[in-house]
């Protein structure tokens, strides 16, 4: 499976480098928030590659729920279970737990099947900002702090209808934003598609704090920052 070109996934405890959590949020992501940034001070490992081991290791079952608990530094010794039967808890040595996985349904390794869908899914989550939450927000009137953004990964789930397929597509099927004080729970729903037959759905939760009163000038910054900040690593 590609994921293996980011880390080991035949051990029992996994733990990353800045580089490696790095290199696949934006090279399988294309995902720049500067908090997966190799010399960020706040280091953190994307949760779609926690997500990618899981179903990678443990396979696939068609429905599986994921919920974030804390944010991974590099260095921290992860365990991931070869099997999930109904929940299991990804933790370090002191038995903190990042992450809960619950799963129910048919389960299967097919390789192209896990792959498709960490691929559709994890391309599609790294695009969140600018495209998907920059419209939300200028549609509720509400934006992150420029200075600070802070946009937490909370909860993803998936429903798959069926296993017999080999490619994916992921389409964005709605939207919705509820906001309370200076928070904002961010959910988008997506579809799964195979060879245009609707063969599951999904939706992703997010987190975002800080929020204060709509500023175009401030939102064209942020998203100029981040786009140059992707520019200058192509480069």
């Amino acid at each position: 499976m590609f994921i293996e070109n980011y880390c080991a996934i035949d051990q029992e405890k996994i733990s990353f480098t800045r580089e490696q959590g790095s290199t696949f949020a934006k090279q399988v992501a294309d995902d720049f928030n500067p908090l997966h940034n190799e010399d960020a001070k706040k280091f953190c490992v994307p949760g779609d590659l926690l997500f990618s081991i899981i179903i990678a290791k443990s396979g696939l079952h068609k429905q599986m729920t994921f919920d974030f608990s804390g944010m991974v530094s590099d260095g921290v010794a992860l365990t991931f279970p070869d099997e999930i039967t109904d929940s299991a808890d990804i933790v370090d040595d002191n038995d903190k737990t990042y992450l809960s996985v619950h799963a129910s349904g048919e389960k299967t390794h097919c390789p192209a099947l896990i792959d498709a869908l960490t691929k559709a899914y994890v391309d599609f989550s790294g695009h969140t900002f600018p495209g998907i939450l920059v419209k939300l927000m200028a549609e509720n009137n509400v934006m992150i702090n420029p200075a600070r953004p802070m946009v937490m990964y909370q909860s993803m789930s998936i429903d798959l209808f069926r296993l017999d397929v080999e490619t994916l597509e992921l389409k964005l099927a709605e939207t919705s934003l509820t906001i309370d004080g200076k928070r904002g729970d961010t959910w988008l729903e997506f579809d799964l598609i195979s060879n245009g037959e609707h063969v599951g759905h999904g939706k992703k939760h997010m987190l975002m704090s800080g929020l204060r009163e709509y500023n175009q000038d401030s939102i064209d910054s942020l998203v100029e920052q981040y786009r140059q900040s992707k520019a200058d690593y192509q480069a």
